[in-house]
Parts: structure tokens; sequence; C-alpha cells
């Protein structure tokens, strides 16, 4: 009976612990996306130009640029040997199926919209519809490189 007791302590003393560990958060939130990029002068172009992004830094000896919303901080790295770049199948690749940045409203996706259709290295996979059941809408695209980015407002 005693040993019976003492078990019992020890297997509610373990997944007491085994559960306070479980759920404690060690990460501080997002820091910041790396994205390879076939064409690095014209994905850059895409963030800053198209989206209106901030250009923070460029660092030629990777080569690299570094992009920023003011929330969010992307870095774009040039793929060494673009022409052997290796296009991203969604359903067959393990990586980075997209990322998905948030707009304001629905207003705002339909703008950017309207901006992609007119940058011709822009692939859009589908125009902006609701997400889900809605009232939120979104969109999908590649950018100049193909990666994937989805636009969802938050409304």
């Amino acid at each position: 009976m005693k040993n019976n007791i003492i078990l019992l302590i020890l297997i509610t003393l373990f997944t007491s612990f085994n559960l306070s560990a479980k759920n404690t958060i060690l990460t501080a939130g997002f820091n910041h996306v790396g994205l390879t990029v076939k064409d690095l002068k014209a994905s850059t172009h895409f963030f800053v130009e198209t989206l209106g992004w901030n250009l923070k830094k460029e660092d030629a000896n990777y080569p690299a640029s570094f992009v920023s919303d003011g929330k969010m901080f992307v870095t774009l790295w040039q793929a060494t040997t673009p022409e052997k770049a290796i296009n991203f199948d969604r359903k067959n690749n393990v990586g980075l199926h997209h990322l998905a940045i948030s707009v304001e409203n629905s207003k705002d996706l339909d703008e950017l919209y309207q901006r992609f259709k007119r940058v011709p290295s822009i692939v859009i996979e589908f125009a902006p519809e609701l997400a889900n059941d809605g009232p939120a809408k979104h969109m999908m695209i590649r950018e100049p490189s193909g990666n994937r980015l989805e636009f969802k407002s938050l409304n």
C-alpha cells in the first residue's frame, strides 16, 4: 500500500512537471523571414516600389536586401546560381508554403490587386475573394522570384 502511494505521488509530480514544461513558451514573437530569390533587384523592387516597404539595408557581399513595412522584416537573399534554382512546389517540397501579410481592410486589398496587375513579373494565383466564410478577404500571388505571398484583410 505504501509503495502504491509513493508511486501515485511520483506519477502526479511527473505529470504536472511535464504539463508545466510543455506549456512554457520560450519564444518572443516573429523576428523576420528570409526568402531566397532568383532576382534580387526585381524582388527588392517589388517590396519597395509595389508594396511601399522601406529598404533598410543592402549587403553586396552576400548579396541580400533587408526590407520592412514597419511591423514585419523580410530578408531577400540572392540565389547563388539563379539559372539553376528550382521553383518551389507547394504540394511536393518541404519549405515555406507561403508568407501571409496582413492588410488593414478589403479596400486596401483591392488596391494592391490593381497594383499587382500592372507588374508583369508578378503571377496572381487568385484575385481577392472571401477567406473562409468572410468577412475577411485574401489573395495569393508569386512575387518576381516566385515566392508565394498571401495578402489577407483584417476585416
